[in-house]
């Protein structure tokens, strides 16, 4: 039996203008291709310093150039009560699951994205591509994608 609250998805990284947008992209782009109902995702950051920009151009640039969608976006900041009301939450890095467990100490469905690539290493996280070159946005999108079938699995099995 299906549960007819959709399961909520939320990603997150430091300031919500890179790598958590991303995420959230190529989540809806793969449930979508894959006709995946009930499954809603969004993404925030752990940090309030890029309040209201738009998606970083960079990651804008990988992430049509792969065939996602990357308009509308607004960053913002992860409260407490999204990271209870949210089904999985998941950082890019450990210490976004640090912040958030500060924010929320009791939260149990924190992970982090690399955690469900078969192929990462262990506790590994996804460096973050703003302090680089356009390769390290493809890099951050390789990522993304190789954890994707998991991160899309484990949804999945929360709307049964």
């Amino acid at each position: 039996m299906t549960s007819e609250r959709p399961v909520r998805v939320v990603f997150v990284c430091w300031g919500n203008i890179c790598r958590s947008p991303m995420a959230e992209r190529v989540a809806q782009g793969w449930a979508d291709r894959d006709g995946l109902a009930g499954l809603e995702f969004a993404s925030a950051g752990v940090s309030s310093e890029e309040t209201g920009n738009p998606i970083d151009t960079r990651a804008r640039a990988v992430l049509t150039r792969h065939g996602y969608r990357a308009d509308g976006h607004r960053a913002r900041r992860i409260t407490a009560s999204e990271i209870a009301d949210a089904d999985l939450v998941i950082g890019l890095e450990q210490v976004h699951l640090d912040r958030m467990r500060r924010l929320a100490p009791d939260a149990d469905n924190l992970s982090l994205l690399t955690d469900y690539d078969p192929a990462a290493e262990p506790g590994t996280g996804v460096d973050d591509p703003w302090y680089g070159d356009a390769a390290g946005f493809e890099e951050t999108l390789s990522a993304i994608e190789a954890a994707m079938p998991g991160i899309l699995a484990q949804a999945s099995d929360l709307r049964r």
